[in-house]
């Protein structure tokens, strides 16, 4: 009965059976303000958007939800960032058991791990990084926000953006999301850290910790760092950089009070943009066309494999990139920190931009039929739903129910990924029995 459920499948299956789950329970009149059910359409929106940490929602969580309604969400948001298999993973080690072949299969396929790696230990290494940013970040941000609120809401909102930040969630109990707190360093300083963390990938992070942690023998060479993690590390402060440049040019003449505020909200944004987490100190809406184009590119390419962003991630691409330049170059293969990047991986990387590309674009044709928007608008709402983003210029809430289930859709093939739902359709992989001769095709 099961011997079809591909490491794949069973990944998608299980995203999709939360997604239900977590739609059924904010859909019950205990999770809403005012005891009233909330329809389905919107319940499955919500809950798709916390599953895969998008963040796009159609209603105000902070005063439409209940406590009951605020938990289920933040535990969705959890189990989306960190990925449900490594609670599977949890609940089984705490349980003396162990992790069967097809359960590591399945847990790497999850992770974005490379298939040496021990995924028994890296779950556990995850799980630590994961409640330690957070229990840091939580701490941090309670005691700002105690100058603010009573105790226990202060650290109610501590705990809930901490994990809404390293989970690259984006959802905000504050009505006007971050807005409020343009101006503060603090909490500027302290969210962009847990999204950037968050957002590196865990694996970056276990092979930075390994190099740091690991002592040096004399008849042992020093830890270097793997490739990816180097491309990672490159690439992210080049796009958040670059971002925060452009966004703070398109803002220019933003009737900002200071420098400093002007600084830090294109900072900001670039940060929450190019981390796929979502939150915004500045009113999307009424950004400019320069800037809204920015986020839009930052937001398609996203966080770093094996982190809790979406996009098609930073490593992707700087393959892309990088084989052009190659290719320019007419130089035979493709040599990155002096290591030599196999063909199989810059196919993947083309394969997942153009799916990604191809996707935002069938989206755009539905939700031109669909929505009464304008067309920049509807761009930027369809790649922050694949980027798993929740950046929004304001037109969520008034989506038809074509729009909401296309971008439902869109938002779990951004969290789970292109490829990943390719190989989901298609099955196991068949080894072609012949060889067939090499055909000739003119390109350019």
């Amino acid at each position: 009965m099961f011997y079809s459920l591909t490491p794949h499948r069973f990944l998608l299956l299980g995203f999709i059976f939360i997604i239900f789950a977590g739609a059924f329970l904010l859909s019950l009149p205990i999770a809403s303000t005012s005891g009233d059910s909330q329809s389905f359409i919107d319940a499955l929106f919500v809950a798709a958007s916390a599953i895969s940490t998008t963040g796009l929602t159609v209603v105000d969580i902070g005063s439409f939800y209940t406590l009951f309604g605020q938990i289920v969400i933040l535990v969705l948001i959890q189990i989306g960032g960190l990925g449900y298999m490594i609670f599977v993973v949890m609940i089984v080690l705490q349980l003396g058991g162990k992790l069967s072949l097809g359960g590591k299969l399945i847990l790497e396929e999850s992770l974005s791990t490379p298939p040496y790696e021990e995924v028994s230990h890296f779950s556990k290494a995850i799980i630590f990084i994961t409640f330690l940013f957070e229990f840091l970040g939580a701490i941090a941000l309670s005691l700002y926000w105690m100058r603010e609120f009573p105790v226990k809401h202060a650290v109610y909102l501590g705990i809930f953006h901490s994990v809404s930040a390293f989970c690259t969630a984006g959802f905000s109990l504050f009505s006007d999301n971050m807005s409020a707190y343009r101006d503060s360093i603090v909490i500027n300083v302290i969210i962009s850290i847990l999204c950037i963390v968050g957002s590196v990938g865990f694996f970056v992070i276990y092979d930075v910790f390994n190099m740091m942690s690991r002592k040096k023998r004399e008849d042992e060479p020093p830890k270097k760092l793997l490739t990816h993690t180097k491309l990672v590390l490159v690439m992210l402060p080049i796009l958040i950089i670059a971002g925060a440049l452009l966004i703070c040019l398109s803002e220019w003449n933003t009737p900002l009070l200071s420098f400093k505020d002007r600084f830090l909200t294109a900072t900001f944004q670039a940060i929450s943009a190019s981390t796929t987490t979502g939150f915004n100190t500045l009113d999307t809406g009424t950004v400019k066309t320069l800037g809204l184009a920015t986020m839009v590119m930052l937001m398609y390419i996203g966080a770093s494999p094996g982190g809790t962003g979406g996009g098609v991630k930073t490593t992707t691409f700087g393959l892309l990139i990088s084989s052009v330049i190659s290719v320019i170059s007419m130089k035979d293969e493709l040599i990155l920190f002096n290591r030599h990047i196999s063909p199989r991986a810059k196919d993947k990387a083309f394969a997942i931009c153009t799916i990604a590309i191809l996707l935002i674009a069938l989206d755009i044709l539905i939700l031109s039929v669909t929505e009464k928007a304008a067309f920049m608008d509807i761009v930027f709402e369809i790649v922050s739903a694949f980027g798993t983003v929740g950046l929004s210029t304001g037109i969520t809430p008034a989506l038809s129910v074509t729009g909401k289930i296309v971008l439902v859709i869109t938002m779990l093939i951004g969290r789970v990924g292109p490829l990943a739902i390719g190989f989901s359709i298609r099955g196991k992989c068949r080894l072609v029995p012949v060889k067939y001769p090499e055909g000739g095709i003119l390109v350019g």
